[in-house]
């Protein structure tokens, strides 16, 4: 990795990294190259880019101490916001710099997703997007099957979280990196796919490789509950009041806010969700 680009994702990671999030750098044009026109960043090919994810410890690294600060919004969700500020922070910590942060939920006017965030983790060597296309003769027939993203240390326990863009910071010789194929044979890539599609509230397709780290129970409560439910859940206060810690019910350990440390799917790569509808949650 040539200097220029260590150095930023060292800043990125330092600013990152302490709040259980996971930074890979990719040219825009290994994006581009897989999807139409339609879906390109507008930004020439070998523009400097950085794939973002959440890991487990996200949820007690940087989640919980977010809903105890004063941050938090009402009607908006706490995850989201959570990761919004975060990435909020890269942009102050590299001030010199030409900064567009896409988070993964956004998208154009006219719903069109601003990122296809699994075809992103791929070609930046995060996860490997596993895909119909990736089982020789599938077994599916005419069913819809989506494609799901397997991490090779977390396997399905992490969630894509957004792209940091840098304008004007090109980089023609960076080195493109495969992702890991961490599910390399055909029967276990149909018990992936099957699991994800047709039995992802058990989970279980999460484990298709051993990780080193799950979602806690805690977590798995959270993101199993529906979004609209989810601020009820935490026993947070109602949007007409005035935001404040959450309350003695809390149901999740919580501890105090810390500054860090040193702050030194589906057919094609055309999917744009992460999950079939209804899913549990990253």
């Amino acid at each position: 990795m040539e200097p220029k680009v260590a150095a930023l994702k060292q800043k990125i990671e330092d600013t990152l990294c302490p709040f259980g999030f996971e930074v890979y750098p990719f040219q825009v044009a290994w994006y581009n190259e897989l999807l139409p026109p339609a879906f390109h960043l507008l930004l020439p090919g070998p523009t400097l880019a950085f794939l973002v994810l959440s890991t487990p410890a996200m949820f007690d690294q940087a989640l919980k101490p977010f809903l105890q600060s004063c941050h938090l919004r009402m009607l908006t969700d706490p995850v989201d916001q959570c990761v919004a500020y975060h990435l909020g922070r890269v942009r102050e910590s590299l001030p010199e710099l030409q900064i567009e942060v896409i988070a993964d939920y956004e998208v154009h006017p006219n719903r069109r997703p601003k990122i296809l965030a699994q075809t992103a983790a791929h070609v930046a060597g995060a996860a490997y997007y596993y895909q119909r296309q990736d089982v020789e003769a599938d077994p599916w027939g005419n069913q819809h099957i989506s494609g799901v993203c397997i991490h090779p240390r977390f396997g399905g326990w992490f969630a894509i979280r957004g792209v940091v863009l840098l304008p004007g910071i090109e980089v023609p010789d960076l080195p493109p990196r495969k992702p890991h194929d961490c599910v390399p044979t055909r029967a276990a890539r149909i018990a992936l796919l099957e699991g994800f599609n047709f039995h992802w509230r058990d989970w279980t397709y999460r484990d298709a490789v051993t990780p080193q780290e799950r979602y806690s129970e805690e977590q798995k409560a959270y993101f199993s509950t529906p979004p609209a439910q989810r601020l009820a859940l935490l026993g947070l206060v109602q949007p007409s009041e005035k935001p404040s810690s959450p309350s003695p019910d809390f149901p999740f350990t919580t501890h105090t806010p810390k500054k860090p440390g040193n702050p030194s799917r589906a057919r094609s790569w055309l999917s744009p969700r992460v999950s079939p509808p209804a899913s549990p949650g990253p």
